[in-house]
């Protein structure tokens, strides 16, 4: 019999110093109210002891050249597993790494093509594009290249001495513009647009050629055409060039599609070479269940067993929802969801056994027909003699579960104690919000809803992008419009690809973090806390300047960070707390200023509400008030970015722009992090914004907000090709009766 993992005394966060008996070798769901504790149990707990326990079991070498991480704040676990986190962290950013890649699949597809290929065999090399015997020799395996924009480039008005050439590169006086200069080939004051085509070209575009006239016996001088020459060495840049670097120059250039390869990324012999008669790279380009279908016919006997391991891998992506992505899809390009699904594929074909599995909302991004195959796969995990733990609000996955632990009973100071421990069977007895909304959902109450009419319409015209099949669409001005349709669908293509690029001013309200700082907390994104400093000033009688903690008053060691980062080499890189000002972010002079009892660290910690009786100021308490009224009353006007869920990032976005009228309102599955009890908190911030004049568009699988939509339009019928088209348009007491949609079949009013 497996022994219980047991917590004692965990103090993580808001935690109020729990113990907690929780079962092994089982599927247990982890829910409860958003902010309530969930996280900060399993993830900054569970994960990280388990995490830290395992580089202590490293060798003292290995030890010494990895910091030592901090033990979370608890008293003892016992009876901790190997812990695999399975999250929604996208799987990279390189343009080299792609869904074929990142499951194996592309090397046993190389396997495949190295011995069985016609007309001649090549080594396993030779159809890899991310090594130099296989990629193609002009994009570097890519598929694409950095292409010049000449308008761009070169302002022909001016000449060459009146810095004619924009690019950085050759500025005026600039070692590469004395370069071109001292070619001696060209009039360096006459104005490019009086110069003939052919010294243009040879300027711009001429191949690489000896300059005899300034070259000597010992140094042999060349040219090549500017663009040409930068071209080139663009393309041979490494993908990981820094940021400030490619934000200076990408102004320049613009994407194509490679022409010598057209986008297959490998050299012309690889691309030559056929399996029952199709090449890697159009096989790579089918979507994953056509992949699927073509290998079963294979029936070379060099291929069995190779073929039987593809299959099989693909089987696990297949059954988890993800038939229509590719095998050349970049992984880039994924959505959290789907990155996490492509994580649990890979899982599924690991042969180890007495893991402790830890995912974070599996079911994001999953249309509920596809629930139960889901259900299927996290039962498969549990099988093998796993344990498996799932933070989770969707009731399918909830009912599913061996085990519940509910945290509550509400969030933030409000939260973090367990308010139930058992059976599925007996949460359905118990006095918990939990209980009470799977309770509703089950058994659904009659409800009729006022629908809201449009006067006028937003249209789009035969849109092609990606899987969409030339579809038309009204979508209504001024009320609640709910986009949905199973994964892959082409709802984000219908909305962000096509819409959004008509409506450039549209604000989308997405799960990402708000912004790409490291150092924003939520009041600094609302626009809060230049007031609050300038109000902290005033009542000190300071520098303003001191309570900024990238300023003045930021500490000297973290410069104002909290923390800092800890490169791991084969692991995440580690943020650790920083010692000298314990995670405050403020120098200790700072720290020891006193306004009516509290420190800028005090300040800091308070919640909205608080933050509201302290300030006085009234432009303060209205963008406090925002971040109220969407439910994020629990927590931390201080907390770091990196600490909230893409469902608190998504409300600290909404409030930053609650109070603004005439807006179109973008919301990419809102209630993603979401509570069933919050749902409903949530949608009433939606009517709000409708209710002001705005125009609100969700792409949303969750039922509760699809019964509250004014208007639906459901995509589909299934994913990838064979989806991209619509399949109803109206409200969601007619999408009930349409007997194509899985959505429909779903719909419960």
């Amino acid at each position: 019999m497996n022994q219980n993992l047991i917590i004692h005394g965990a103090k993580t966060n808001n935690l109020k110093d729990i113990t907690v008996s929780i079962p092994k070798d089982k599927f247990v769901v982890f829910t409860g109210v958003s902010g309530s504790g969930k996280s900060s149990l399993v993830f900054d707990t569970i994960y990280t002891e388990a995490q830290r326990q395992l580089i202590e079991t490293f060798s003292a070498f290995a030890r010494k050249r990895m910091p030592k991480l901090s033990r979370p704040p608890v008293d003892e676990i016992e009876y901790l597993a190997t812990a695999i986190m399975i999250d929604q962290k996208r799987l990279g950013k390189s343009s080299r790494s792609t869904v074929g890649t990142v499951n194996d699949i592309l090397s046993y597809m190389r396997m495949l093509f190295s011995r069985c290929g016609e007309p001649e065999h090549l080594p396993q090399a030779m159809f890899s594009f991310n090594l130099p015997d296989g990629m193609c020799p002009d994009c570097l395996g890519k598929g694409q290249v950095h292409k010049v924009i000449v308008e761009h480039f070169v302002d022909f008005s001016k000449s060459l001495n009146q810095g004619a050439i924009l690019h950085p590169y050759y500025k005026v006086g600039s070692w590469m513009w004395k370069e071109m200069i001292g070619s001696k080939l060209f009039d360096a004051d006459k104005p490019l647009q009086d110069w003939p085509q052919s010294e243009l070209d040879t300027l711009l575009y001429a191949e690489e050629f000896s300059l005899k006239e300034v070259s000597s016996d010992n140094f042999k001088k060349t040219y090549e055409g500017l663009i040409r020459k930068v071209e080139r060495n663009r393309n041979l840049k490494d993908e990981e060039d820094s940021e400030n670097n490619k934000q200076s120059i990408e102004q320049f250039f613009e994407d194509g599609v490679c022409p010598a390869c057209h986008g297959a990324r490998l050299n012309e012999r690889s691309r030559n070479i056929r399996v029952a008669g199709k090449t890697i790279v159009e096989l790579s380009a089918l979507e994953l269940d056509e992949l699927d279908r073509f290998l079963a016919d294979i029936d070379d006997p060099l291929a069995t067993k190779i073929v039987a391991k593809i299959r099989r891998i693909l089987g696990h992506l297949i059954d988890i929802g993800v038939s229509y992505l590719s095998l050349d899809r970049p992984v880039a390009t994924l959505s959290g969801g789907e990155s996490q699904r492509v994580k649990m594929a890979k899982q599924l074909d690991c042969d180890l056994t007495g893991l402790l599995y830890i995912l974070d909302e599996p079911s994001t991004g999953l249309h509920p027909r596809d629930d139960k195959q889901l259900i299927e796969l996290l039962y498969g995990l549990r099988d093998r003699g796993n344990s498996v733990y799932v933070v989770e609000h969707d009731p399918d996955i909830i009912e599913a579960a061996d085990w519940v632990i509910d945290i509550g009973p509400k969030a933030g100071k409000h939260g973090g104690t367990v308010v139930f421990n058992g059976s599925i069977a007996d949460l359905k007895t118990a006095d918990t919000a939990t209980a009470k909304y799977l309770e509703a959902f089950q058994n659904p109450p009659h409800r009729t809803y006022q629908r809201r009419s449009a006067v006028d319409y937003f249209e789009i015209r035969d849109a092609t992008v990606h899987n969409l099949k030339h579809v038309s669409v009204k979508i209504p001005k001024g009320i609640f419009t709910c986009v949905t349709g199973v994964a892959g669908s082409g709802k984000s293509s219908l909305i962000h690809d096509v819409f959004l690029n008509e409506h450039p001013e549209a604000v989308v309200v997405d799960q990402s973090a708000p912004t790409k700082s490291s150092r924003a907390i939520p009041v600094t994104y609302i626009g809060a806390f230049d007031l609050m400093r300038k109000e902290l000033a005033k009542r000190t009688g300071e520098d303003a300047g001191l309570f900024s903690f990238n300023s003045k008053g930021g500490c000297p060691t973290c410069k104002g960070a909290g923390s800092v980062a800890v490169t791991m080499g084969f692991m995440d890189d580690v943020r650790m707390t920083c010692e000298t000002c314990g995670g405050s972010r403020y120098r200790q002079e700072v720290r020891e200023i006193d306004c009516d009892g509290k420190n800028i660290t005090d300040i800091l910690a308070m919640n909205p509400s608080e933050a509201y009786e302290f300030f006085e100021t009234k432009e303060i308490r209205k963008k406090l008030q925002a971040l109220i009224e969407v439910g994020l009353d629990y927590m931390a006007i201080g907390q770091p970015f990196s600490t909230l869920s893409g469902g608190e990032c998504q409300r600290i976005k909404i409030a930053a722009e609650l109070y603004k009228k005439g807006n179109i309102y973008i919301l990419d599955e809102p209630t993603t992090g979401l509570h069933m009890a919050d749902v409903h908190k949530f949608m009433d911030i939606v009517d709000n914004l409708v209710n002001q004049g705005n125009t609100v568009i969700i792409i949303e699988h969750n039922l509760d907000v699809m019964s509250r939509a004014d208007w639906i339009i459901d995509m589909g019928p299934e994913g990838g090709n064979r989806g991209g088209e619509v399949l109803f348009t109206g409200t969601p007491e007619d999408l009930i009766h349409c007997e194509q949609s899985y959505t429909g079949k779903y719909l419960k009013l």
